[in-house]
């Protein structure tokens, strides 16, 4: 059987879809197609039309005919399935059986027919399979997506990271540069008089204040000049000073209008009056407070809890020492059956009575800079213990059955809707074997560990979407127990603890301080044994 071309046609002969499976030129088709409603005759029952050279085969489809144009040696009852499973296919694609509903679903159309037809010989497919192959739906793709999002969404921390330090360095900068100058101003009033008498000392104030590289520069540069030229540096401002306060000002602005265009400018914290020359510049947040949870969980092979413990804390990290004398104000929620704890020096009556972190002494600050535990300074801790099945995050189903000489072995995982878990790995550990095992299904990836004889499977994200899965592996005949026990690690921006910190507050006044706030879960111990 050889299926010369597959068509869609109005009753006029106004061909509207065509698909030629062998070498046809244009004209030959389109006088095919003409020909055809000429030879159909009115009142028959047939649905095939015989010329000398070809046959037609054909289903009307309301004002329209579905035709299949084959050569007279083509076996007639393959031809009549091709046409079944094509008038099948048609209305999937097009909801409408009219000229405007084909023409706008051509394309697609073509596609199915190919996938039905190949050369001119039927596949042997169903219309489920047609619709997916013509969607091309792939889970490499949605997971390259999924990175690429992670990716974009860990580049925008980053940004608002370095956004928050370059304006943290400029204001320390103007602070300390502000400093420099008003002791500046009244050390060298005197001289400055003798030098411009002509000249308003305040309007030179102003001047100073106004630029804050251009007082950084001048005070390094009277520092550092003999004390017996001190007059000399001073009867000739116009040419020194006078182009550094320009040069600052045409850099200050060239670097304004990077970052007005949307440029990150990461190198341009210059040293400052105050700061030391051997101090490592900004490179986070200068108050980051974490809540981080961490899940101990033990469940049942066969089913059941055997326990669950969350650990949870509230850690503090501060850069500089000034930033110190702060306090923390936190919300909490009902959080039964939690037990929090305090650090010794927070203040204990205050915390009980307006939810506020602070220390005994006020006339004191947190301690800054870099502290045994990589969070940072403790100021709350909490934990909780229970039994209750219905909290475990992501619950855990293996099941091992023996076939023959082979072990199959389905294991499937379901979440709770509480948590998306991110970056979820389970670690099935495999009897000794030579060759990998064979996987027959998987919702995720997977990967074997043959040093450690461990299969690997990792699912990126769970959430609602997809918060069950499965796969199967087969490997040897093995004991079931040598499938156990099952590991899991995964993350979580949601912890179990209804605690967030609302706001810091400035024990000196001011303005309240920016701080970068991050809460995250992981797991410690989470085991099916």
């Amino acid at each position: 059987m050889v299926v010369l071309a597959a068509s869609i046609i109005t009753k006029t002969g106004k061909a509207l879809v065509s698909r030629q499976f062998v070498d046809m030129s244009r004209i030959r088709i389109e006088g095919l197609l003409a020909a055809f409603p000429k030879l159909v005759g009115i009142g028959k029952q047939h649905t095939y039309v015989e010329t000398e050279n070809v046959r037609y085969v054909y289903q009307p489809m309301e004002a329209l005919y579905l035709l299949l144009v084959t050569n007279k040696q083509s076996n007639i009852l393959e031809d009549l399935e091709t046409l079944r499973v094509l008038s099948k296919i048609v209305p999937e694609y097009s909801a409408s059986l009219d000229e405007e509903g084909i023409c706008r679903m051509a394309f697609e159309l073509i596609f199915a027919f190919d996938e039905v037809i190949s050369l001119g010989h039927k596949e042997n497919v169903t219309i489920a399979q047609v619709k997916q192959y013509c969607e091309m739906e792939s889970h490499e793709e949605r997971l390259h997506k999924l990175i690429m999002q992670s990716k974009i969404n860990e580049t925008k921390d980053v940004m608002k990271r370095k956004a928050s330090e370059i304006d943290k360095s400029k204001i320390d900068r103007n602070r300390s540069d502000k400093g420099g100058l008003m002791s500046l101003q009244s050390s060298m009033s005197t001289r400055i008089e003798n030098g411009f008498s002509d000249m308003s000392i305040s309007g030179s104030g102003g001047g100073f204040g106004s630029n804050s590289s251009y007082g950084s520069m001048d005070l390094d540069s009277f520092s550092s000049k003999p004390k017996g030229r001190t007059t000399t540096a001073a009867t000739a401002p116009s040419k020194g000073l006078g182009m550094q306060l320009g040069k600052a000002q045409k850099t200050n602005q060239f670097l304004e209008s990077l970052k007005a265009e949307g440029e990150v400018i990461v190198e341009d914290v210059q040293p400052v009056v105050g700061q030391s020359r051997g101090s490592v510049p900004v490179a986070t947040d200068p108050i980051t407070l974490t809540v981080e949870e961490k899940l101990n969980v033990v469940l049942k092979r066969d089913g059941g809890l055997n326990n669950l413990e969350v650990q949870g804390t509230l850690a503090l990290q501060i850069l500089q020492k000034d930033d110190g004398f702060i306090q923390v104000q936190i919300e909490t929620g009902a959080n039964k059956g939690f037990q929090f704890k305090t650090h010794p020096n927070i203040n204990k009556e205050l915390y009980s009575k307006e939810n506020l972190l602070g220390l005994k002494d006020p006339s004191r600050p947190f301690p800054a800079g870099p502290t045994g535990d990589a969070l940072g300074v403790g100021l709350v801790k909490w934990r909780m213990q229970s039994a209750d099945e219905t909290l475990v995050p992501l619950s855990i189903n293996c099941w091992p059955s023996i076939s023959g000489g082979e072990t199959y072995v389905n294991i499937e995982y379901e979440a709770s809707k509480m948590f998306d878990l991110q970056n979820v790995i389970i670690s099935i550990p495999l009897p000794a074997i030579r060759d990998p095992p064979t996987v027959n299904q998987v919702d995720g990836d997977w990967r074997y560990d043959s040093r450690r004889s461990v299969l690997e499977w990792s699912i990126l994200l769970i959430d609602n979407s997809n918060s069950s899965g499965s796969m199967e592996f087969v490997v040897p005949k093995a004991d079931p127990s040598a499938f156990f026990p099952i590991d899991v690690r995964f993350t979580a921006a949601r912890t179990f603890c209804d605690l967030k910190v609302a706001s810091v507050l400035p024990l000196k006044g001011g303005p309240p301080p920016k701080f970068a706030y991050r809460t995250q879960m992981v797991t410690e111990n989470y085991q099916v044994v």
